[in-house]
């Protein structure tokens, strides 16, 4: 069965050092933003190679179209999140699946946060989703990049709330924000792009530059979508 996908990118800076945004990472829920995660549970943890492999089962929930309903109905979803802290290359990675409508649609999500030269925290979120709902995949994957683009809104405004009340006095890199989103086509198809961007200073990223991150991006999901699990997992 071939199973078409879509690929979406986004990238947001936060104004916070990386230790900062790693510390908040584990509180940042609830916020006013988060009324779609209903629980979080950390079923597995421990330190391999000086560094900070995680586990966690989360519960979200999202209103679906009208036309999706014929589909499923808005009930909570399970999310296994597995994550990796490297306190020596200072980067947190996280990557996420559903575990249940994986045939409706399937989302493998991975984010990286990084420290950046000013002290700020870049964070480069991936997004490889697909369905195998006969005739309805295009509408199902346009949903879902919307849907995910719509969360990535939300995800980042709700962390800034929790990173303004726990680090109150501790802004860096000048203060500016960024969010970049780039979404791209299967392969085979025209590929769409569109980027937003809403930031205080810098100037706005060569979309051609973008384009061209999406499609390896796009390649690599689809290379390695179904290993990423077993090199995030966190052993028995």
């Amino acid at each position: 069965m071939v199973v078409a996908a879509s690929t979406c990118r986004t990238e947001t800076v936060f104004d916070y050092s990386w230790m900062n945004v790693v510390v908040a990472y584990w509180n940042r829920y609830p916020n006013p933003s988060s009324t779609h995660v209903l629980t979080e549970d950390t079923i597995q943890r421990e330190v391999r190679d000086g560094k900070l492999f995680s586990r966690r089962l989360l519960s979200k929930t999202n209103p679906v179209p009208k036309w999706g309903a014929r589909f499923y109905n808005n009930v909570p979803v399970k999310i296994v999140e597995d994550s990796v802290l490297d306190p020596v290359k200072k980067t947190f990675t996280t990557f996420t699946r559903n575990l249940g409508m994986t045939k409706i649609m399937k989302v493998d999500e991975i984010v990286v946060y990084s420290e950046q030269k000013d002290g700020s925290t870049l964070a480069v979120r991936r997004a490889y989703i697909s369905s195998q709902v006969f005739g309805f995949s295009r509408a199902i994957r346009a949903f879902g990049i919307e849907r995910f683009k719509a969360n990535g809104n939300k995800a980042s405004n709700g962390f800034n709330y929790v990173l303004r009340r726990m680090f109150p006095d501790s802004l860096v890199g000048g203060g500016h924000h960024q969010h970049v989103v780039t979404t791209t086509s299967p392969a085979g198809e025209l590929p769409a792009t569109t980027t937003t961007v809403s930031t205080t200073n810098g100037s706005l990223n060569n979309q051609g530059a973008l384009k061209s991150a999406a499609k390896v991006g796009y390649e690599f999901f689809k290379s390695h979508a179904s290993k990423i699990a077993q090199l995030f997992s966190v052993k028995n």
